[in-house]
Parts: C-alpha cells; structure tokens; sequence
C-alpha cells in the first residue's frame, strides 16, 4: 500500500522560511520522480517542482524560483521542500505526489497517481 506523508506546514510571516517533508512508502521510492504541488482555495493544482529519482533533475515553476529547493534523501524515502522569502500568495495546501507515469509531465497533476494528505502553509502578510 502506498503511502505518502507531508509535515512541516505552518503559519508564516511573510519573509519566513519552511521546510516541508514527505515520507514515502509502499513503492520502489529510489526508481521514482516525485513531485511537490500546491492548491490554494477555488484555484486548482498547480505543480511547483519536482526531482527525478536521482537528484539530479530537478524543475521549479517560476513563481518559486530562486526561493524555493527541492531535495530527496533516498537512504530516508523523504523528499523535501524548503521555502524561503515566502510571500502571502504562497498561502495553500501542499501535497507530494509520486508514480508519475511514463512520458509523463512531472508538472500535470493528472500524471500522478500517489498523492499524499496534504500540509497547510498560510503566510501572512
């Protein structure tokens, strides 16, 4: 059974950092990319970043460029988002996501089909 887990998620001023985390288990994390989205109240899910299986690819969306890095520890199935100079418009739930599909789009939603619950970060201004 797969499982994915995000923690880290708070209330923030804006300027403030986070580091978010998502523990996998139940697949063959090291073969995986993974993916880190976000969805804010009446918007849909938007893909922010995601890493293939080695770290060695990694994609950011241009609103969290330059602020935002994703990284994974294999050895730990984790893969993690740390946020810096986060802004009010970053406010949203942030979900992980693995399995993406073969010739799949890391940043479509839809080509994933392990989701974790989900971890809240609101800035505030």
């Amino acid at each position: 059974q797969v499982q994915l887990v995000e923690s880290g998620g708070d209330l923030v001023q804006a300027g403030g950092s986070l580091r978010l985390a998502c523990t996998a288990s139940g697949f063959n994390f090291n073969d995986e990319a993974l993916g880190w989205f976000r969805q804010a109240p009446g918007k849909e899910r938007e893909g922010i970043s995601c890493i293939n299986w080695d770290g060695s690819n990694k994609f950011y969306v241009d609103s969290v460029k330059g602020r935002f890095t994703i990284s994974r520890d294999n050895d730990k199935s984790t893969v993690f988002l740390l946020m810096n100079d986060l802004k009010p418009e970053d406010t949203a739930m942030y979900y992980c996501a693995a399995g993406l599909k073969s010739g799949g789009n890391c940043r479509r939603a839809g080509d994933f089909p392990y989701w974790g619950q989900g971890t809240q970060v609101t800035v505030s201004s």
